[in-house]
């Protein structure tokens, strides 16, 4: 175990790029724990978008290391920015006032694991310390309060002036609203389409959502009048596309990015994420079989100017861990750490989209 003034005496060699000074006199340090486990540190950077973040993480393992020895251990590596998504709120977004970004996350098809991503991906955001907030948005099919335990959960209506408001679950430290949440799970859903808008378009305005750096929507599969309700409600920072490795997985994910590339949409994709890349059975961690094809989605990355974000392998605890409402996010295990790369991948390439990008615009779709 270390105590704060060695770690804070190895950290004063960690050099911010752009302000050219330590972080410590900088006063980017807010938290130090140090345990037989390892180091946790809690980093309070002036913007939560501060595009060196990923290179002062890097240089606080590499100083660690070499400072205090190889024994050294980071556990983990927390951000909570100085400044607030309030000061920050994306224009034009009076739905959500609150909220900096706004991704949506697609795959072209159902059964690649969409769900998975989006349960997964919001955890690892919190875990990373960014305030996160989940709406499932597949009306027909909403599986989020399985995978994360709140089947039973039944949500909180205050009112306020005139207008009531849903108060969303708080489960891994993310915000999450569901159709399920107001529905029996053995009961059919039949909806009309514009039914089904109304209701994710009460989700989006009524939604107790407050002060959000992430709010990610996990949208059905293919392309229907919720993708328009989105775009049209709220202006989407960028998109995620999830497919795995086979070919007619591919062919709907091409569909998927070219419906928010068309004129009309004009979202920007942030990347594709492979799920089931490949099998890796728990007693030969080693190994690696490609069941569903190997890099498909790689190839259709290089092939339309798509970034790759990750790839996620099939693994038994992934599986268990959304039956069982305990993701793999959660865990320190070679899944979990795929995924707390997969959100910091999206982090960067937010950061990157709000920089070289004008801010998102809502959709005016013609009948």
């Amino acid at each position: 175990m270390y105590t704060r003034e060695q770690i804070l005496k190895a950290l004063s060699g960690v050099i911010h790029p752009e302000k050219r000074k330590d972080i410590v006199s900088l006063g980017m340090i807010a938290e130090i724990e140090s345990d037989e486990t390892g180091i946790s540190l809690t980093l309070a950077p002036d913007k939560s978008n501060d595009p060196f973040l990923s290179s002062v993480r890097s240089s606080i393992a590499r100083v660690l290391k070499d400072s205090l020895g190889s024994e050294a251990v980071i556990r983990e590596i927390k951000v909570k920015p100085k400044t607030s998504a309030r000061e920050e709120p994306v224009k034009g977004n009076e739905a959500l006032p609150g909220v900096r970004n706004i991704v949506a996350i697609s795959s072209g098809k159902g059964g690649v694991g969409k769900t998975t991503i989006a349960v997964n991906l919001a955890i690892a955001l919190a875990r990373k310390g960014f305030r996160t907030g989940l709406l499932d948005a597949d009306i027909f099919g909403p599986s989020v309060p399985r995978m994360i335990g709140a089947e039973e959960f039944r949500p909180e209506i205050k009112r306020r002036g005139d207008t009531d408001y849903i108060i969303p679950a708080e489960k891994f430290g993310v915000k999450v609203l569901s159709a399920g949440f107001f529905i029996d799970p053995a009961e059919a859903v039949v909806w009309r389409g514009p039914m089904a808008s109304s209701f994710l378009r009460q989700m989006i305005t009524q939604g107790d959502w407050g002060e959000l750096d992430y709010l990610l929507f996990d949208l059905p599969p293919g392309t229907s009048d919720i993708h328009l309700t989105l775009v049209q409600e709220v202006p989407v920072t960028g998109a995620i596309v999830v497919s795995t490795p086979q070919e007619v997985a591919l062919a709907d994910a091409v569909r998927g990015i070219a419906m928010f590339r068309s004129e009309k949409i004009n979202v920007p994709v942030l990347g594709l994420v492979e799920n089931m890349s490949w099998f890796t059975p728990s007693e030969l961690p080693d190994n690696k079989y490609y069941i569903f094809g190997k890099e498909g989605c790689k190839t259709l990355s290089a092939k339309m100017n798509v970034p790759l974000l990750g790839q996620i392998p099939v693994v038994q605890s992934i599986c268990e861990g959304s039956d069982s409402g305990h993701p793999a996010a959660l865990e320190d295990s070679p899944t979990g750490r795929a995924f707390m790369s997969l959100a910091e991948e999206l982090v960067r390439k937010v950061d990157q989209r709000n920089r070289e990008l004008r801010p998102t615009t809502r959709v005016e779709v013609g009948k």
